[in-house]
């Protein structure tokens, strides 16, 4: 008779060294968060997300579908205005104003950007010296930045009136004629350039100056002792180190510049003509200018600037992975 044997299962350990099949596995993975915390989370971050979904995204989407339509003041009020895709952009660029308004707006940027940007970097590097007063003069300096809009062109529109203005006084003073600044076509645009520098100049002194701070003394003082004057240091150490907050510095003063209007709808309303029209002063024309507004060709002239202003803003972010990667 033959005895069958069933072996009993081993509980002990395989001859690999491994744990033995019957014992419960121990799972291991990321520890989860605990629910009161996601929802803490969210609530910190809900009014980031509706201030930008209330105020940029929505605005945003509301201008190109104005673009993209043919609105009136009815149809925009009671709405069914037709979709006409592009027609609003042809009508724009189709218009005599468009190729006056580009030129403008690349005139009062460019030019607007290198002198606030220039003189910025000059006064930064002038107070950073910590003389005595510096503090002083460097909070007088901030005053013209400080001013509402209005109150700084209304000043600017007084000083450059041409029968009373403190400017033709001054001129007359040195036998110079008097300048229509704000009435010849050949001044107006030069006028509200020249406000706008003053009013941008404290803007940069304060992010140059912050720049400044951040440079080691010890750069400068190696530099003295291998016999490096007052430009040798500029060029080789102040210049190269302000570069990333130089490149931030004007995209924001070409992001603000873009889009200016109070200056010169204060100072010359964009004339005489258009010889100070702008995009913005342009859009504002189109939309509000008149008692049958186009609105749809208006809001086409707005996402124009939207656009120079995203260029500009990829152009930045591409000049700053170069200057990483390097």
């Amino acid at each position: 008779m033959t005895t069958t044997q069933t072996a009993a299962p081993r509980s002990g350990p395989s001859r690999t060294g491994g744990a033995s099949r019957d014992a419960s596995p121990v799972r291991t993975g990321r520890l989860r968060r605990p629910r009161s915390t996601q929802w803490a989370a969210w609530a910190f971050l809900a009014p980031v997300v509706i201030y930008l979904v209330v105020f940029y995204a929505y605005p945003l989407y509301r201008n190109v579908e104005l673009s993209v339509k043919d609105y009136t003041v009815r149809s925009f009020v009671q709405g069914g205005a037709p979709f006409v895709g592009f027609d609003n952009y042809v009508k724009v660029f189709q218009d005599p104003t468009f190729v006056p308004a580009f030129v403008h707006t690349a005139l009062f940027t460019v030019v607007s950007i290198v002198f606030q940007f220039t003189f910025g970097l000059l006064l930064a590097v002038f107070f950073h010296q910590n003389f005595r007063l510096s503090g002083t003069l460097r909070a007088l300096f901030l005053v013209p930045w400080l001013l509402p809009l209005i109150v700084s062109a209304s000043t600017w529109s007084w000083m450059m009136n041409s029968d009373s203005g403190v400017i033709n006084s001054v001129l007359h003073t040195f036998g110079i004629p008097p300048v229509n600044w704000l009435t010849s076509p050949t001044w107006a645009l030069v006028s509200v350039i020249i406000a706008n520098i003053w009013i941008g100049i404290p803007f940069n002194l304060v992010i140059l100056y912050s720049g400044l701070q951040n440079i080691s003394v010890d750069l400068y003082e190696a530099a003295s002792l291998d016999g490096a004057n007052a430009w040798q240091k500029f060029w080789r150490i102040t210049f190269p180190l302000l570069r990333p907050v130089s490149a931030i510095t004007i995209l924001l003063g070409l992001v603000y510049t873009l889009k200016v209007f109070d200056i010169i709808w204060i100072m010359t309303r964009g004339g005489p003509g258009d010889s100070s029209t702008t995009f913005s002063i342009w859009s504002y024309q189109l939309g509000f200018g008149s008692t049958l507004p186009d609105l749809s060709p208006a809001a086409a002239v707005g996402n124009l600037l939207i656009v120079l202003a995203l260029v500009f803003g990829l152009i930045y972010i591409q000049v700053q992975r170069k200057q990483d990667n390097a």
